[in-house]
């Protein structure tokens, strides 16, 4: 079993290139399904995702490879509707493939997806949105058997009752070769919906709104493939901010839109740091004694953002003082707490209410990922913590991080990967 192993307490510094968005590129590899000819991907990350990705579009008929962080997928020969359990399993962001294959073949059977066990993550707004775009489902023994009838897919107006990313993305997928227009309600505002519409546009579909709460499609006969280049992670910046921040370092991202990731500037600021936004780039100069922070609520889009809770509160541990986080959308988000707590922080939870009361010194431990985000925020506190720190599980972190323990020592870190 591969581990990250850590000596901790050494300054970060320089500078670092952000790599392209896990969560954007596995909807836009599924979307690829929807295009003629060629499509290719520029700045995709080579990740366990992107890799389970490209075997479920293997699977189906594409051809596919990964050069150089650029995707090329192939279409012609796409005939196979039906996605076995084993590569379903591999991530929850497999669902998005069920849009894209029946707005392809006109049917898709898929077994329900696996992932992080970070809380439910309930696919029924999905299914009610196919239903009303025409699409009859019939669910057995944890099989979705999807197909639509003679009338085909045909545009409506969908509201959503929370504005689920997955959701609104498989709406996107099924909707925009239907007839007529789909008018999306409560649509997910986050910056990969955008990044997904932008490239169905040049692909030829016509979307209009994403990054609003109202999204229209109208539908188009046919795709075609294209160049494109997958928006950079925010939540991969938000995590070497934390090792920063925490170690007391003085990093720039580059390759990075500052706008996406706004609301956590304020976060760091509480504690004491500089952050310079750019255009294309972040500066982060930390302090020796970190402040606290004040009270952190994850939100949907354009709020502070689920996937960075943990990485902030890794840095809270240290914070001379009370931070407190309230998590409002995933309940399992606070698993890592117990293994923080190993490391000799001083943290509580009741709830969905997390409260950390900062500690002078965390120390090196054995210590377990639970999730993507948790494993990474594992490693964040390692990187403070006096010896040396052993990550265990990292098959989490390997989903949603390139390069990580690499970039890390370029920054001055002490970490390598061992069996």
């Amino acid at each position: 079993m591969e581990k990250l192993v850590i000596k901790g307490g050494k300054k970060l510094e320089g500078e670092i290139n952000i790599q392209g968005a896990k969560n954007s590129s596995l909807p836009l590899l599924a979307a690829a399904i929807l295009c003629k000819g060629e499509t290719i991907l520029h700045n995709c990350p080579n990740l366990s995702d992107v890799k389970a990705a490209g075997d479920i579009l293997e699977y189906i008929g594409c051809k596919t490879r990964l050069e150089n962080n650029s995707f090329i997928i192939e279409t012609t020969s796409i005939k196979n509707y039906e996605i076995s359990d084993s590569l379903m399993r591999q991530m929850r962001s497999s669902v998005v493939f069920l849009g894209a294959i029946i707005g392809r073949l006109g049917r898709a059977k898929i077994s329900f997806p696996g992932g992080c066990e970070i809380g439910s993550r309930p696919i029924d707004l999905h299914l009610s949105a196919l239903r009303d775009l025409g699409v009859i489902i019939d669910e057995m023994g944890g099989i979705l058997d999807c197909y639509i009838q003679d009338k085909g897919l045909i545009g409506t107006k969908i509201s959503l009752s929370f504005p689920s990313v997955g959701a609104t993305e498989n709406i996107i997928l099924t909707a925009v070769k239907s007839k007529g227009t789909t008018t999306i309600n409560n649509a997910a505002q986050e910056p990969e919906i955008v990044d997904l519409a932008n490239f169905l546009n040049k692909c030829g579909a016509k979307i209009v709104g994403a990054g609003n709460s109202v999204i229209k499609i109208q539908g188009v006969e046919e795709l075609y493939g294209c160049e494109y280049t997958i928006m950079s992670d925010r939540i991969v910046a938000t995590t070497y901010l934390s090792c920063a921040a925490i170690t007391g370092g003085e990093i720039l991202l580059k390759n990075i839109d500052s706008r996406y990731i706004e609301s956590v500037f304020p976060i760091f600021r509480q504690t004491g740091c500089t952050i310079i936004p750019n255009e294309n780039s972040i500066y982060i100069k930390s302090k020796k004694n970190l402040s606290p922070m004040k009270c952190i609520r994850t939100m949907p889009y354009p709020g502070f953002p689920t996937d960075s809770q943990s990485l902030i509160m890794a840095v809270s541990l240290v914070c001379k003082g009370t931070s407190v986080f309230i998590e409002n959308i995933f309940e399992n988000r606070f698993k890592v707490v117990d293994e923080f707590r190993k490391m000799g922080a001083n943290v509580s939870v009741e709830g969905k209410v997390c409260v950390v009361e900062g500690v002078s010194i965390l120390y090196g431990s054995k210590v377990h990922s639970t999730d993507l985000r948790g494993g990474a925020a594992l490693v964040v506190a390692g990187l403070a913590a006096e010896g040396e720190t052993n990550v265990f599980d990292i098959h989490h972190i390997d989903r949603g991080y390139e390069n990580f323990e690499k970039n890390l020592n370029l920054l001055g870190a002490c970490i390598k990967r061992e069996q």
